[in-house]
């Protein structure tokens, strides 16, 4: 029986991170998608092909995702073809973090219609067609799924992330000092634990 982890990388990640996840699954092939678009769509039809193929060769697919690579994933319309996930910092409700971003950025919906893209001056790119394309296709995720949030997440409150995993039934994990982006040794100790106890 063939077994297979797949990473997908967050936002400025890359599939090379991957590495980190072989000695925590042994008995699996571990390996990440390094995809080359970034628009919603493009991405998701990029993940969800890509795990096509993987299905004409391997028996189990487990997914880890990071970050907005989590959102692609759900959005990607593979959760029937995932035995387990595992989410790490996920962002579950895109149009509330895009709303969130409009206010610290001053933007309203009204002027993000008429302009379409907005830079921020905190370095993110606000898009009416993203907002657009994020209200058309709410989440639908089906897959088993543990997550692990960080008690610092500056993304995703606890609110939202609670709200979802009670939703999808999901296992949830929180790192009471953790960030969004786990990469400390003391974050990353914690990562590779949660990961073995909840196998």
């Amino acid at each position: 029986m063939k077994n297979i982890v797949l990473y997908i990388h967050g936002k400025g990640g890359a599939a090379s991170e991957s590495e980190h996840y072989k000695p925590l699954f042994p008995e699996y092939h571990v390996t990440g998608l390094d995809y080359q678009t970034f628009s919603p769509k493009e991405t998701c039809e990029e993940i969800h092909s890509a795990v096509m193929k993987l299905r004409e060769e391997y028996d189990h697919i487990t997914l880890v995702a990071n970050s907005i690579g989590a959102f692609f994933s759900m959005n990607a319309d593979i959760g029937t073809m995932i035995e387990k996930a595992y989410f790490i910092s996920p962002v579950v409700d895109m149009e509330k973090l895009i709303a969130d971003m409009m206010v610290w950025a001053g933007v309203t919906s009204e002027e993000l219609e008429k302009r379409r893209v907005i830079q921020t001056s905190f370095g993110e790119e606000l898009s009416w067609d993203y907002l657009c394309y994020v209200r058309e296709h709410p989440v639908i995720w089906t897959a088993p799924t543990e997550i692990l949030y960080g008690g610092r997440d500056n993304l995703t409150s606890y609110e939202t992330i609670t709200l979802f995993s009670k939703k999808h039934n999901a296992g949830l994990t929180v790192m009471e000092n953790g960030e969004h982006w786990f990469h400390t040794e003391e974050q990353m100790r914690f990562l590779d634990d949660w990961i073995r106890s909840c196998k």
